[in-house]
C-alpha cells in the first residue's frame, strides 16, 4: 500500500516511564515511541517535542535520534549459515511471490514473516548443530575450524540481517518474468534462456548501480526514512537488543503462525463464502436479473474483477495481510479518502456511459465494468493476433484497418489517467515541496558533513565504492545488449538505450517519494508513453523498452531501503552489497521456474478476461493491454484518439501540484490541516485502486487497520509495542505458506485442479458471494 507517512500523538500510546541511556537513546525496550509525522505535537526550530517525558517522532531526525538504537556489537555478518538460511528461505519467498502475481489480488511476501522465520531457524541451527566447543580437548579437535565455519556460535544481529536481506531481495520479483509470461500466454512465444537470464540480470543489477550513486541524495540523510523499514529494524533490535522477551515473542509468533495455517484452508479451499460476506448480495440472489446485475456490480467482490465490494466483509488474511498493522492511523485515513472516491468515480463512468461517446468510441457500459484486458467495438476479446504480425510482431495497417482500434474498460480508462496524473504530480512535488533538501543532500555529500548519527557511526567501516557501482551498470547494460541483439525482445539498440537514460531520470524523484513519505507511485505508465512514441506498432518491444525503465526505478527504491536498513543496524555497506546480488539471482530463478509451471498449468484461466477466486491474469493482462494499446499511440491517445486526456493527464497533474504549492506558501494551514503534508499524487492514485480484483477486503482491511493502530497502539500501547509486528508477520506467514501448499495441492499451478465438493459455503455455479449478476450463472 502506498500512504502518507504521518501519525497522531496519543498520551496512552507512549511509554509511560522512557528509558533515556547515555547517548541520549531510548533503550531498546521503549524503542516502539509514538509515530507523529508532523502531526499537532510538530517540532519547532529543530527542537524535539516530548509528551509525558517521552519523545514524539515526527521526522527522520528523530527516528534516528530517538527510534533507533546507535548500538554496534561488532558481529561478524557474512557467514556460511546466513547465507544458506537467506538462500533457502529467499528460495521460498521468490515462490510466493510468484504465485501471488497470478492471484485476484497481489500480495508481497511479509518481510517480518521472512525474518521471524530465519531468525528461529538460526535459533535452532546454533542450538542443534555441533560447534568448535564441541570438539575442543578431544581427538576430533581438527575439526573445529570447520565446525566453527558451520556453526559459529549463537545467532547475532548482522548474521540474521545479512539473511533477511538476501531473502526479501529474493522475494521482490522482476518484470522480465512478467514479460516471459506475456510473451507465452499472448504471442506463443517460448523465450530462450539466455534471454530470460541476460534480461532478468541485467534490469536487476542496473537499478542497483543508478542508486549506488544516487547513496548521498536517497540514503545517508537522516529525512530518508523509509516508513515501511521501521518495523523491520525495531524487531531486529528487539529480538537481539532486547533478549528478556524473546521466548514469548517466539513463542507468539509459532502460535499464531500455526493457528492462521490451519484456518487458511478455509477460506481459500473449503470455505470462500467467508472471502466477502455481503448482506446485500445475500438477500438479492430472487431480485430482478436489472437489480442482481447492479448489485454484482456495487457490492459483489469475492470472484476477480466481480464488482466494487461495498460493504463486503472479507476473512481471508492472504488478501488482507499484515501491511495494515504496521501503517499509521493517518497514513491509512488519507488512502481512505482517495478509496472512497474511487467507488463514485468508477461506478460513475460506468453507468453514466459517457466515455469517448461524442466521437463514436465504445462507452463504458458496452464492456465489463471491472477489466483489464482490452476488447473490440462489439465487446468481444481483442484479436491482437491479426493485428500483430511477422516475426517481431509489428503493426499490420491493413489488418488494423478491417479489425478496428482495441477499446479499453471504463475503470482501466480511468487507471491510465489516474496513473498519469499521479506521475505528473509526483514530479512536482519532488520540486517544487522537496527542491531545497536535494541541494543540502548534496552539498552534505561534497563536505563530508553529513549530520545523521547513523551515517557518522558508519564511517569506521569500509564503504563499497563508488566504482563498484559503476561497474554493475557497465555489467548490466552489456547483459542487455546482448539480449536485445540476440534475444527474443524486437527491441532495436537504440531504443533499449532510450530506455535505461528514462529510468535513471525518473529514480531519484520516486525513491525520494517513497523515503520521505513511506508512499511510491507507479511509473511504469510514463514509460509505455515514452516507448509508443518511439516504437509505434510494436507491443512486445514496448514490453521489454518498459521493464528496462521501469525495473531501474523499481529496483533501485527496493535497495535504497535496504541500504538504509543497513545503515540503521550498522551492517557493513560491502556485506550487503554482496547479500542483495546473490538475493535478487536467486529470487530470478525461482519466478522464473515458477512462472513456467503456472502459465503451462493455467493458461486458460490466465487469459480469462475475469478469471476467477482462485487465478486471476489481471496482471499480465494488464501489461499486454498497455503494450497494444500504446503501440497504437497515435491512433488512441493522440489528439484525435479517445484517449487524449490520459497523456495530458501529466501535464494536468503537474499543473494541479503546483497550485498545491502556491496555496502552501499562501496559507500553510488549512484548519488542522498542514498543507505541505498533503501528497496529491497519492490521493489521486488511491481513487482507481478497485479498478481490477478481488475488492470484498476493503472494509477488513480498514478494520485491521483500525483495531492495531487506533485500539492496540492507544489503549494496549506495551502490547503493541512488544507484539504487533511479530502478530502481523505471523500471520501472513501462516496464511502464505498455506497457499502456497495449496496452489501446487489443489489449485492446480502443477497442471491438475482438486475443487472442493460444492456446498453453501462454496457454490460451484456463479459467484462466490452469490452476487450473480451479469450472467454469472450462465
Amino acid at each position: 500500500m502506498t500512504e502518507l507517512q504521518e501519525k497522531l500523538p496519543t498520551l496512552s500510546s507512549l511509554p509511560d516511564e522512557p528509558t533515556i541511556d547515555e547517548k541520549g537513546l531510548i533503550s531498546s525496550a521503549e524503542q516502539e515511541a509514538s509515530l507523529d509525522q508532523d502531526g499537532p505535537c510538530e517540532s519547532q526550530d529543530g527542537e524535539s517535542v516530548y509528551i509525558n517525558g517521552a519523545p514524539v517522532i515526527t521526522d527522520g531526525k528523530d527516528v534516528s535520534k530517538y527510534l533507533v538504537d546507535l548500538r554496534d556489537d561488532g558481529d561478524p555478518p557474512v557467514t556460511f549459515r546466513s547465507i544458506l538460511l537467506g538462500t533457502i528461505v529467499g528460495g521460498l519467498g521468490a515462490a510466493l511471490f510468484q504465485i501471488y502475481i497470478f492471484k485476484p489480488v497481489q500480495v508481497s511476501v511479509s518481510t517480518v514473516f521472512l525474518l521471524l522465520v530465519i531468525y528461529s531457524l538460526g535459533l535452532l541451527w546454533s542450538t542443534i548443530l555441533p560447534n568448535r566447543s564441541s570438539v575442543e580437548g578431544t581427538r576430533y579437535q581438527w575439526l573445529g575450524p570447520t565446525l566453527h565455519i558451520i556453526n559459529p556460535g549463537k545467532f547475532k544481529l548482522k548474521e540474521h540481517v545479512i539473511s533477511s536481506i538476501i531473502a526479501s531481495s529474493a522475494s521482490w520479483g522482476s518484470t522480465s518474468v512478467l514479460n516471459f509470461a506475456v510473451q507465452r500466454l499472448y504471442y506463443d512465444t517460448k523465450v530462450h534462456a539466455t534471454t530470460a537470464i541476460l534480461a532478468t540480470f541485467s534490469t536487476a543489477v542496473f537499478g542497483y548501480g543508478i542508486v549506488g550513486l544516487l547513496r548521498p541524495l536517497t540514503v545517508y540523510p537522516s529525512e530518508m526514512v523509509y516508513w515501511f523499514n521501521l518495523p523491520t529494524v525495531s524487531i531486529f533490535q528487539a529480538l537481539h537488543f532486547d533478549t528478556t522477551a524473546n521466548h514469548k515473542r517466539v513463542r507468539l509468533f509459532w502460535i499464531a503462525f500455526a493457528a492462521m495455517f490451519i484456518y487458511e484452508i478455509l477460506p481459500s479451499y473449503i470455505f470462500p463464502l467467508l472471502n466477502g460476506l455481503n448482506i446485500f448480495c445475500l438477500t438479492s440472489r430472487h431480485a430482478s436479473p436489472g437489480v442482481q446485475d447492479v448489485f454484482t456490480n456495487i457490492f459483489g467482490g469475492t470472484n476477480a474483477n466481480e464488482g466494487l465490494g461495498l460493504f463486503s466483509l472479507g476473512f481471508d488474511w492472504q488478501y488482507i495481510g499484515s501491511v495494515f498493522m504496521s501503517l499509521p492511523l493517518i497514513q491509512q485515513a488519507n488512502t481512505w479518502v482517495g478509496i472512497a472516491l474511487s467507488y463514485v468515480v468508477l461506478a460513475g463512468i460506468y453507468y453514466s456511459n459517457t466515455w469517448n461517446e461524442s466521437i463514436n468510441f465504445p462507452c463504458s457500459k458496452s464492456f465489463p465494468m471491472l477489466s483489464t484486458s482490452i476488447f473490440s467495438s462489439n465487446g468481444s476479446l481483442y484479436d491482437q493476433s491479426d493485428v500483430f504480425t511477422g516475426r517481431n510482431f509489428e503493426l499490420n495497417q491493413t489488418a488494423l484497418n478491417e479489425v478496428g482500434l482495441p477499446a479499453l474498460t471504463g475503470s482501466n480508462a480511468w487507471v491510465g489517467l489516474t496513473g498519469s496524473l499521479a506521475i505528473g504530480g509526483l514530479i512536482a512535488h519532488c520540486i517544487f515541496f522537496w527542491g531545497k533538501y536535494v541541494v543540502s543532500s548534496f552539498k552534505h555529500a561534497r563536505d563530508k558533513t553529513q549530520p545523521d548519527p547513523h551515517w557518522v557511526a558508519m564511517q569506521k567501516y569500509e564503504e563499497a565504492p563508488w566504482w563498484w557501482y559503476l561497474l554493475l551498470l557497465v555489467l548490466a547494460f552489456f547483459a542487455g545488449l546482448i539480449s536485445v541483439l540476440k534475444g527474443e525482445t524486437t527491441l532495436p539498440v537504440w531504443s533499449y538505450i532510450v530506455a535505461l537514460i528514462s529510468g535513471a531520470i525518473v529514480t531519484p524523484f520516486s525513491t525520494l517519494l517513497v523515503a520521505r513519505m513511506g508512499s511510491g507511485i507507479a511509473t511504469n505508465q510514463l514509460f509505455k508513453m515514452i516507448a509508443g512514441a518511439i516504437n509505434p506498432g510494436r507491443p512486445v518491444a514496448n514490453l521489454y523498452f518498459a521493464m528496462w525503465s521501469h525495473d531501474v526505478v523499481a529496483t533501485s527504491i527496493g535497495l535504497a531501503g535496504d541500504l538504509k536498513m543497513g545503515q540503521y543496524l550498522k551492517i557493513p555497506p560491502r556485506a550487503l552489497f554482496l547479500a542483495q546480488i546473490w538475493g535478487t539471482i536467486i529470487g530470478a530463478i525461482v519466478n522464473y521456474v515458477v512462472m513456467i509451471s503456472v502459465t503451462g498449468a493455467q493458461r486458460d484461466q490466465l487469459l480469462d478476461p475475469i478469471g476467477s477466486n482462485v487465478w486471476s491474469g489481471q496482471v499480465v493482462q494488464g501489461l499486454n493491454s498497455e503494450a497494444v494499446t500504446w503501440s497504437l499511440a497515435k491512433e488512441l491517445y493522440g489528439p484525435s484518439g479517445p484517449y487524449f486526456v490520459i497523456p495530458m493527464g501529466l501535464f494536468i497533474g503537474f499543473a494541479g501540484t503546483a497550485v498545491h504549492w502556491l496555496i502552501h506558501k499562501r496559507w500553510p494551514y488549512i484548519g488542522p490541516v498542514k498543507v505541505d503534508k498533503v501528497v496529491l499524487p497519492i490521493i489521486v492514485a488511491y481513487t482507481s485502486y478497485l479498478s481490477a480484483g478481488v475488492n470484498s477486503t476493503v472494509t477488513s482491511c480498514i478494520l485491521v487497520g483500525l483495531a492495531s493502530q487506533l485500539w492496540l497502539r492507544q489503549y494496549h500501547p506495551g502490547w503493541y509495542r512488544k507484539y504487533n509486528y511479530i502478530l502481523g508477520g505471523a500471520l501472513d506467514g501462516g496464511a502464505q505458506i498455506m497457499i502456497f501448499i495449496l496452489s501446487f495441492a489443489v489449485f492446480g499451478a502443477s497442471g491438475v485442479s482438486r475443487p472442493f465438493p460444492s456446498w453453501a459455503g462454496s457454490p460451484k455455479k456463479g459467484n462466490i458471494d452469490y452476487c450473480n449478476g451479469n450472467g454469472a450463472l450462465d
